[in-house]
């Protein structure tokens, strides 16, 4: 579902769609449901077989990857959002917003990668995502640059661009949590916690 909320917003934002981004933002509620049924089950199954080890870090593990795909949701309602304000101001279509197509696809890829390498446990593949995300933040840096730019050239622009900087914000956060869950696919198999550690530590972990 929410693969589907990242496709309906980028898509809402490559044909500037109030009808698909008002469908991206009625998906919420269904994913903020769906989140909190997971943890509902979850906690029963701690509550009721005690698991260790392995068997207990994979449980927070999916936890904790439930909440990042929930925040996930959040930010494909806040493209929506921003796509809408984009439209309602009446701005452009020259607006510059291929860039933000590209680090869309980019993002989604991610996280599809990230969730296919969560049902493998394949920490490869995490490993493989983690150094993937760096793309994403320097095609984000690469598109501030260009619409600073931009908004000097016409101050007119300034508010919808502002939008696009936002928007482009999210799409990073995607990325953001498709490491995330990478992380949390090395946790479970090799019992160490990566967050916050180097890229050459968390090679020699998972080698």
């Amino acid at each position: 579902l929410v693969e589907s909320q990242i496709r309906q917003a980028i898509y809402a934002l490559s044909k500037f769609s109030v009808e698909v981004a008002n469908q991206v933002t009625a998906a919420e509620a269904r994913v903020n449901a769906m989140e909190m049924e997971i943890d509902r089950e979850l906690s029963s199954i701690i509550a009721r077989r005690q698991p260790t080890a392995r068997d207990l870090r994979l449980l927070i593990a999916i936890s904790k990857t439930t909440a990042n795909l929930e925040r996930v949701g959040d930010e494909a309602e806040k493209i929506a959002r921003m796509v809408r304000s984009i439209i309602g101001s009446g701005a452009p279509r020259s607006l510059p917003s291929l860039e933000l197509r590209v680090a869309s696809d980019l993002a989604s890829g991610l996280l599809r990668k990230a969730l296919d390498a969560f049902a493998r446990l394949d920490t490869q593949a995490a490993l493989a995502i983690l150094k993937e995300d760096d793309l994403i933040d320097q095609e984000f840096d690469g598109f501030v640059r260009k619409l600073i730019t931009y908004m000097m050239e016409d101050p007119r622009m300034i508010s919808p661009s502002l939008d696009l900087l936002f928007l482009a914000k999210s799409i990073e956060r995607i990325g953001d949590h498709s490491k995330n869950i990478a992380e949390f696919i090395i946790y479970v198999v090799k019992g160490a916690d990566v967050r916050h550690t180097s890229m050459e530590q968390i090679e020699s972990v998972v080698k």
